[in-house]
């Protein structure tokens, strides 16, 4: 990095060819947290066809991460680096704020608690008693693991990914050959017609609010490594079928196992519960596997949370980052584990408040992307000099207007929400409609300012 934009990618290091994001984002997706995605699909009352329509158009939603890993090849910067140019320098800080909080929170909340839980079948599987201390110790050594995969370089990041797609989405085939043949597909043709709007939609929502707008925010992060010469069409289609392809496949075995076993989405640890129907020769490589698959999108989270914290101008040391974020990631799963037992619950109320801030951001990233940056690119000293506004006071006003209408919308511990009701009650909904407000908004500013930076030019020339 030079000295004079210090955030930007060096040349040197911009090699990466679109096959090496299929492995970051294959892996990202390979883990059995899919299964219980199905079963929350399945409890909206929706029959086999709308389960599937759902799951399909969900997991479909991570076209939005193919198209977002283009600004990183243009701009040669993390997301939250190319996120000062629609936001400024100042008005971006609340949301790489917010993303840190959302990336770290979704490690501890929902990644580490259920490597947590596999650990703890897998000692019970062995024959041992699971007690506080083998769950302290399973925290600490997950958290550990975590941590020195997040620090390596782009090229060992890709190996590392490289190897756990192979060995975890081999023994996910297995898993899936031996459950498949005890769906009760009698049962499951018999399920009751959902209500579209009440249910399947819902349904929608809930899945693109966790995978697609969760992991929007770091689509740029692993893209700014990618070749100059590397397709912007193969780079789309690498991100997009390497993500979404899993997760439908995965989230297609959970809507059939939770179709003939309902009470498994009820359960306190889905990940346990999904073991019963194991044969006991392959519940440990089961759990085995279910613990390997956390790992992957852990280890994004933590290095995109990183970058998010550093787009902040919050430098932390390798050491001061381990201490710091090891800390959060082990505080927060003790209390979802110890105090809170309701897993499913955290999850999905996490899921639903930090993806409205979120929802926001990436609508007001999109339209600033695909009306001015995809033409002019991202202006080094606009992102990583001294050339940027402190505030864009548009985009950061689009994004406040967009937060509130999306919490007026959705349940949420901060304030009631008034109009959180019908359709929109208990589920993700809110949070599309907060990306559509923010998407429709900073599209007519972009456009505003495109207008204006026309006639300039024009009155320059003349």
């Amino acid at each position: 990095m030079s000295q004079k934009h210090p955030d930007l990618i060096p040349e040197s290091e911009r090699v990466g060819q679109p096959k090496q994001l299929f492995w970051i984002w294959f892996a990202l997706n390979i883990g059995i947290m899919g299964l219980v995605y199905g079963g929350i699909i399945v409890s909206y009352g929706l029959n086999f066809i709308q389960s599937v329509i759902a799951a399909f158009l969900g997991a479909a939603s991570f076209a939005l991460i193919g198209y977002l890993s283009l600004p990183g090849k243009l701009g040669k910067a993390p997301t939250f680096v190319l996120s000062r140019a629609p936001f400024g320098s100042k008005g971006n800080l609340i949301p790489a704020v917010l993303a840190w909080i959302c990336l770290i929170g979704w490690l501890s909340v929902g990644n580490v608690p259920t490597g947590i839980f596999s650990i703890n079948a897998i000692v019970t599987a062995l024959g041992f008693e699971v007690t506080t201390t083998v769950q302290v110790i399973g925290l600490i050594g997950l958290a550990i693991a975590i941590m020195a995969l997040s620090l390596v370089n782009q090229e060992t990041l890709v190996k590392a990914q490289t190897i756990f797609t192979y060995i975890f989405g081999a023994m996910t085939v297995v898993i899936l050959a031996i459950l498949v043949p005890q769906t009760d597909w009698s049962a499951l043709m018999n399920m009751p017609n959902g209500d579209w709007a009440g249910g399947v939609l819902p349904a929608i929502s809930i899945i693109i609010a966790g995978s697609a707008l969760s992991w929007a925010m770091c689509a740029s992060d692993y893209s700014c490594y990618q070749s100059p010469q590397s397709s912007n069409k193969s780079i789309f289609w690498t991100t997009t079928i390497a993500s979404s392809f899993p997760l439908f496949v995965i989230m297609f075995l959970g809507i059939l196992m939770n179709a003939t076993n309902p009470e498994l989405i009820s359960s306190a640890d889905p990940i346990a519960a999904l073991a019963s129907q194991m044969p006991k020769w392959m519940v440990i490589p089961y759990f085995i596997t279910a613990l390997g698959g956390i790992i992957p999108p852990a280890v994004i989270s933590l290095r995109s949370g990183r970058n998010a914290l550093e787009a902040t101008n919050i430098k932390l040391s390798d050491r001061a980052s381990i201490i710091f974020h090891g800390a959060i990631m082990i505080v927060l799963p003790t209390y979802v584990l110890f105090i809170n037992g309701d897993f499913l619950g955290s999850f999905q109320m996490f899921l639903g408040v930090v993806g409205i801030g979120l929802a926001a951001w990436t609508a007001v990233f999109v339209a600033d992307y695909v009306i001015l940056r995809k033409k002019q690119g991202y202006d080094p000293d606009i992102i990583s000099g001294d050339k940027n506004i402190a505030v864009n006071k548009g985009n950061v006003t689009i994004w406040f207007v967009s937060v509130s209408v999306g919490l007026l919308f959705t349940s949420n511990p901060l304030f009631p929400a008034p109009f959180a009701k019908g359709i929109f009650d208990g589920n993700s909904l809110g949070v599309l409609l907060t990306f559509a407000v923010g998407l429709v908004l900073s599209w007519i500013y972009s456009l505003a300012q495109l207008k204006k930076q026309t006639a300039v030019e024009h009155g320059n020339a003349a």
